[in-house]
């Protein structure tokens, strides 16, 4: 397949069958944000906003292109930026992984941290402050309607098609934006309205709960405020995950499914499966995951793993044979 440029391959990614460690009688699935080009569902966002900026006139020839993230949004944008040829800069709090500023920078970007103690308000505060200054055009992703309305155009309607005639009871999501739950959400409720959502938050920062804001490992989920964009009444069930389960869930995933996922994608996954525990027998799970296990390499998902030679295991095994 040809496309005119790598814009083209944003979107319309696979859904694939968990088989082994979905509950007995459950059908899971997940809808892998990974095949996007840049490995996340952020890209579906930052090619949204561009667009929208571009068709309204908001964002004019060569100007420079301003956003606070966590690194995925960053990621997609400054994609987007090289391709379209407008200089990106990005906030990001100095907590977020190495492997995103170099992603960032890797495409042409120009990454500025922003001090931990600040949180994920400080880093937006501090891109608004920037934008202002010098006249950039800043993309907004919290606020702007153009992310959940790609969701709607793109993420929604894949969905509906790949389970047109099927079965589906459930669809699971985290949130960080919120344009996901919300866009995808408002047109899976649109077009069937029997189907449940659930959405899924940090157990030590529940904001959608009520609870408190704390400090978590699930990079890209929930900063310390909810987003405008979030529709507060698209979902029915809120599922909170602790920061070792949605780490253990993303292993599972990888050494048992072979879906190399990220954290996030860990958790909104183990938020799938308390779900499903619940569920009568037959019933259809959907699981958005999404974004890739490369970028945590450098984050507690891989702590403990060994990174020489499994000379140990090699020994006991050849000693097995003997």
């Amino acid at each position: 397949m040809i496309h005119d440029s790598i814009l083209d391959t944003v979107g319309r990614t696979p859904v694939v069958r968990i088989n082994h460690i979905a509950p007995a009688g459950i059908t899971m699935y997940a809808k892998l944000e990974a095949f996007n080009p840049m490995s996340s569902v952020k890209d579906r966002l930052a090619l949204g906003i561009i667009l929208d900026a571009e068709a309204t006139g908001a964002l004019k020839p060569g100007q420079m292109v301003v956003e606070a993230t966590s690194g995925n949004t960053g990621v997609a944008l400054a994609m987007v930026c090289a391709v379209k040829g407008y200089p990106f800069v990005a906030f990001m709090a100095e907590t977020f992984s190495i492997e995103r500023r170099k992603l960032m920078r890797a495409l042409g970007a120009k990454v500025i941290l922003t001090p931990a103690a600040e949180r994920g308000s400080g880093m937006v505060r501090r891109a608004a402050e920037f934008a202002e200054k010098h006249g950039a055009f800043l993309t907004r992703q919290f606020e702007n309607e153009a992310n959940p309305a790609y969701h709607r155009s793109t993420t929604g309607p894949e969905i509906l098609q790949d389970f047109a005639g099927k079965r589906l009871d459930w669809y699971v999501t985290g949130y960080g934006t919120g344009g996901t739950l919300t866009g995808a959400g408002e047109m899976l409720k649109l077009a069937r309205p029997g189907l449940q959502i659930a959405v899924t938050e940090p157990a030590g920062a529940a904001l959608l709960s009520g609870g408190e804001w704390k400090p978590h490992k699930i990079q890209g989920w929930t900063p310390d405020f909810v987003a405008p964009i979030v529709n507060r009444d698209i979902y029915d069930r809120i599922v909170t995950v602790d920061d070792v389960y949605a780490r253990d869930t993303a292993r599972d995933l990888a050494t048992r499914e072979g879906i190399f996922c990220g954290v996030s994608g860990g958790g909104t996954f183990a938020a799938a499966l308390e779900v499903a525990k619940t569920l009568p027998e037959g019933s259809v799970v959907l699981a958005m995951i999404p974004d890739t296990g490369e970028r945590y390499l450098s984050t507690y998902l891989f702590e403990g793993i060994n990174e020489g030679s499994d000379d140990e295991w090699l020994a006991e095994y050849e000693a097995s044979k003997a």
